[in-house]
């Protein structure tokens, strides 16, 4: 930094985004296989890739913003933008699904019955196990905010136990919702009903598992005095995203499970 003339950072070369994209390639790809032909071995290798380039791609981001001091407020604030607009772009994907599910149960068409649900579909109770994961997400909301309030105010030991519980309420959720899906009374192969249900929520599980590992990176750098009261974005885009998952869960409890039932 000190051989610049400005604060913004100019990356090195990586081998990280070419490693990433490989490791995408085969595991679309393993996927695919495993599906037609019932073999697994591309797309686990696929995964070990990319949690390879993850591993590396993470230590070195790490490296730079920590102990390099690359990550000047200029720098940041990029960063900040950038995740506002991955989170924008995150809030469009979902709204495609809500689209989908409100297009076929607002004008049920003959062929389902004429009725949402359709004809021959016991839908889950929402006062049962959705509602618990929905005092559980909003716990992990709360856990989370005293976890950043925490760090602002230089209460390591706080901040730690705040991030624990938030990380273990996550993994309820995720086991809660495995267990909702095994004893579910349809499949994803029963009807625009089944397709929108498990496509909604299982990409939000998908996101409650990325949500939740990206806490757990945030623990562990926590733990390590990574954060400072005025230097943890890295924290804050993770508080970010957790809030992002809570609110999309609302919205996915009040339309597919209370109303859509």
């Amino acid at each position: 930094m000190a051989r610049q003339a400005h604060a913004y950072h100019m990356v090195d070369p990586s081998p990280w985004p070419l490693t990433g994209a490989v490791a995408a390639l085969l595991m679309t790809s393993g996927l695919a296989i495993w599906f037609h032909y019932n073999k697994v071995s591309l797309m686990v290798l696929g995964t070990i890739l990319l949690l390879l380039t993850m591993f590396q791609w993470w230590r070195d981001i790490v490296r730079e913003g920590t102990y390099q001091g690359h990550h000047t407020p200029p720098v940041q604030k990029g960063l900040r933008y950038g995740m506002i607009l991955f989170i924008t772009s995150e809030v469009f994907f979902f709204l495609g699904f809500f689209w989908a599910f409100f297009h076929a149960s607002l004008a049920p068409t003959p062929e389902i019955g004429g009725c949402w649900p359709p004809t021959g579909i016991t839908p889950l109770d929402p006062f049962g196990v959705p509602l618990l994961n929905t005092a559980v997400l909003l716990a992990s909301g709360v856990t989370v905010t005293w976890a950043h309030h925490s760090i602002m105010e230089g209460e390591r030991k706080q901040a730690i136990q705040g991030l624990a519980l938030t990380i273990l309420l996550g993994c309820y959720f995720t086991f809660l919702q495995g267990m909702e899906y095994y004893e579910a009374p349809f499949t994803i192969a029963d009807g625009v009903y089944g397709s929108t249900f498990f496509v909604a929520t299982g990409f939000h599980g998908l996101h409650v598992i990325i949500g939740t590992s990206f806490l757990a990176v945030c623990l562990l750098r926590q733990i390590n005095y990574h954060f400072t009261m005025e230097h943890h974005f890295g924290f804050e885009a993770a508080a970010w995203y957790w809030h992002f998952v809570d609110v999309v869960w609302l919205f996915l409890y009040i339309s597919i499970y209370w109303w859509g039932s």
